[in-house]
Order: structure tokens, then sequence, then C-alpha cells
């Protein structure tokens, strides 16, 4: 195993101005003010914090970027994020409001290059290639638009291409465990594994501290990202790291 600390990292999806979470992608539902809720994570001990705005496509980015400046000024942790980035330019703006990472997905199916030029011109360690992922027979297909439209790349293909453009982190949403608490899909984070040397962060399907402690035991992955069992106060973050760290697992320890 790693001997580098695991990551516990809350994703928020930005719907409207306010976090939202839904299952396997639909069934959306507002949940709370973003702002507040970077807060409660930062004091809760996370290690860091995921925004996408997910109706990106449809509403005005510079909404977004006003939030992005909000947060900011707000926290002092690391904070990643995507929605509607589709340009160099899109890159820099985020980056720009005070986000740490930026987070690109149908973008970069669209046009592979925005991860190259992101990653020449601000670092390969602010370039995330975040991957919407499903099963069909035994192959992992990598999906776009909220995981609506199936494309031709295997994920684990994918995967190392997006290592080779220049990405500096992988974030691997598993679309069949989204929302249903049943685990993270180990499967496909070990296949992906085996074939990439930058860190990975798994997306889906985190119901119960077991789901971490299998997924890290595995050393499947270097952070966890989770919405609703953090959102809904299932599961708290600074037990959660108790658990993982009596584990064995190397955790960052809650400040």
């Amino acid at each position: 195993m790693s001997d580098l600390a695991k990551r516990i990292i809350p994703c928020l999806d930005i719907v409207n101005g306010n976090v939202a979470k839904g299952i396997k992608f639909e069934a959306v539902k507002a949940i709370g003010d973003p702002i507040e809720l970077a807060v409660y994570y930062q004091n809760e001990g996370a290690d860091e914090l995921v925004f996408y705005d997910i109706n990106a496509t449809v509403e005005m980015r510079s909404t977004f970027i006003n939030l992005v400046e909000r947060i900011a000024e707000t926290i002092k942790i690391p904070f990643t994020v995507g929605g509607g980035i589709r340009t160099v330019d899109d890159i820099y703006n985020a980056l720009l409001s005070g986000a740490d990472k930026v987070s690109v997905n149908s973008a970069a199916i669209l046009n592979p290059e925005i991860i190259y030029q992101g990653a020449k011109r601000f670092g390969n360690q602010c370039m995330v290639a975040s991957m919407d992922v499903r099963k069909l027979g035994e192959e992992y297909f990598v999906y776009t638009h909220g995981g609506k439209n199936r494309t031709t790349y295997n994920a684990i293909d994918w995967a190392k291409r997006c290592e080779t453009l220049g990405a500096g982190e992988l974030v691997i949403n598993a679309i069949d465990q989204d929302g249903v608490k049943k685990g993270y899909d180990l499967a496909l984070m070990q296949q992906i594994r085996e074939v990439v040397n930058i860190p990975i962060i798994a997306s889906g399907g985190a119901g119960n501290m077991k789901d971490f402690e299998d997924l890290f035991e595995l050393d499947a992955a270097d952070g966890a990202i989770a919405a609703s069992i953090f959102h809904y106060k299932t599961l708290a973050i600074p037990s959660l790291k108790s658990r993982l760290s009596r584990s064995g697992i190397v955790i960052r320890e809650v400040m």
C-alpha cells in the first residue's frame, strides 16, 4: 500500500446555486448552500472538496465563477471545480478565481488536446481528468453529458491516454454505483490502477465505512469521493478517519 495519506473528498454538485444530489445521475434534489457546506466539511476534516456545476451546459458560466471566488475566500483546504470547462480560457478563469485544480470530462472527449494545453500552461497538478464510466458486458465504457451519451472509448484505454496527455490526476465516476451506497467499483479502480502512474480518485457507491476501508486496503485509489453519506450526515468524517487509521490506513489527522 502507498505511504501517501489517502484523501477523503466530499463532492458538491451545484444546481441553480445550490448543492444537489441524485441517484445514477438522475432524480436530483437540493441539499443546501455550497458555502455553508464547504465550511462545514473543512471543519469536519475533509482533505479536499470537489464542486461540479452539473448544469453548466445550459447555465451561464459567470454564476459559477462568482461562486468559486466566494469559496476561495471562505475555505483554506484545496478544491477542484468542474462542469462546462471547454477551453483553456475556462481553465484559466477557474484557477484565477481561486480553484486549485480544474476537472475536465466531456470537453476532453471532444477535444483531448485541452488536457495537454492546460497541463502545459498551468502544470499537470492543475489538470484533473474526470471519467463517467459504465460497464457493458465485460467492458467499461466512458460516457459524456452527465452519463447520457456512450462514447467508443474503453475506460482503461482512455485513462492511459489522459495520463499521456498530461493529466495529473484521474477521477473515476462509476455511474451504476452513483448514489446507491453499495460500495465503490473496486474491479474498475484496480484495472485503471494497473495501467497509470498518477493518483486515482474513486467516485460512486460509498455507503458505509467499510466501503472506504475496502477501497484503501486494496490500494485501488488514492482518494475517495462521496456525497450522499456526508450530505445527509449518515457518516461523519472524523469517525471515518478514526476507523481507517485503526485499520492501518495512512490518513491525514482531523485538526
